[in-house]
């Protein structure tokens, strides 16, 4: 038996273990009400004691005081109201069922397949956004992935020409790396090749099995690159069942680039064009967004993510193991020694 105690790891019943406070606190109650009952027992007692004295009291005994002595052995005769108050204890607890239930929770979704698009051309080193667009971009782009749960996500990063910097992928600690790690000396060739970024974005889409694909693009300027016409790729999306969702990023006029010789910010006009951006998400049937802000960045991915939602499910499982039986032991063994208080030699031995 012990031994199938100690496999299991549970004490075994007889061990003073199950005295401790650490192991009752470990403890869910069943019937918590029992263990205010725990309070009664020495309020019990204690009438007991004090009608014992009060009853002493009302003896005329024929001894003086100086001829009585005292002997630490009087004590003994408390031990029987100390199993019978241990018996109480044991069983108060044992009543209040002591469990411990352990959950597993199983959550699974059908999932989408997301790709990030993003720009990383020159322009994107603009410190309109703190402390630059590509930097604000890449912190909601880690937001977003971090809401995400079970969908496949990829990246692709582009400039002058473009680049596949993360497959579809559920490894959300790799993507999240990849981002931390996107550098402006990753592509150096010029430009803003949006066309040959969306292109290559979708084929890695195109023999995608999941529900629903989306496709982000997050872009601070036209198309100056690349050999394929970002509206021949939105139609190549569309006909792949691809869900376009186009962000323009950065504030019109003067703004922030870089510092002059002296260390003083310099600025540089800057135009924006939304009318490329606007027809793709159009074709790709989503949505075009504007940030200018650091805010409305982080609210246009609040707002997509919100938007491409699959319904997560959840199957709960719990195993609810009782402790009662070991308290409830311990309850019987002081009510036996108790019981053996009052066979009339041991009783006699303990009140002499």
């Amino acid at each position: 038996m012990l031994l199938i105690f100690l496999a299991k790891g549970i004490d075994p019943w007889f061990s003073l273990n199950w005295w401790t406070y650490s192991k009752l606190k470990s403890f869910t109650w069943e019937y918590p009400f029992w263990l205010y009952a725990l309070l009664f027992i020495p309020v019990i007692f204690l009438i007991r004691v004090l009608w014992s004295l009060w009853r002493r009291q009302q003896l005329h005994v024929a001894f003086q005081k100086d001829e009585i002595k005292r002997s630490h052995l009087a004590y003994l005769r408390f031990i029987p109201i100390l199993f019978l108050a241990c018996t109480l204890i044991f069983l108060c607890i044992a009543l209040a069922r002591p469990q411990r239930t352990s959950e597993q929770v199983e959550r699974w979704s059908e999932g989408i397949d997301i790709m990030l698009v993003m720009d990383i051309s020159e322009s994107m080193k603009i410190e309109d956004f703190i402390p630059n667009r590509l930097e604000a971009a890449k912190k909601v782009a880690t937001n977003f992935i971090n809401g995400r749960f079970q969908d496949r996500i990829g990246i692709v990063i582009f400039a002058g020409e473009a680049y596949s910097l993360s497959p579809l992928t559920t490894d959300y600690d790799l993507l999240k790396t990849y981002l931390g790690d996107i550098d402006f000396k990753q592509i150096e060739k010029p430009g803003t090749a949006i066309g040959s970024a969306l292109g290559i974005a979708i084929n890695r889409m195109r023999e995608s099995k999941a529900t629903s694909k989306v496709l982000i693009l997050l872009s601070d300027g036209d198309n100056t690159a690349g050999n394929l016409d970002p509206l021949a790729a939105a139609d190549l999306a569309h006909a792949y069942g691809i869900k376009l969702y186009t962000v323009l990023i950065g504030k019109e006029g003067r703004v922030p680039f870089g510092k002059d010789f002296f260390g003083n910010p310099q600025h540089v006009d800057n135009s924006i064009d939304e009318t490329t951006l606007k027809k793709i998400a159009s074709i790709g049937e989503g949505e075009f967004f504007r940030a200018s802000t650091n805010t409305m960045l982080k609210d246009v991915f609040a707002k997509i993510d919100r938007y491409e939602r699959s319904e997560i499910k959840e199957t709960r499982y719990k195993n609810t193991n009782d402790f009662y039986t070991m308290y409830l032991k311990w309850a019987v063994v002081f009510f036996l020694a108790w019981l053996l208080t009052k066979i009339t030699f041991v009783a006699n031995f303990l009140e002499d």
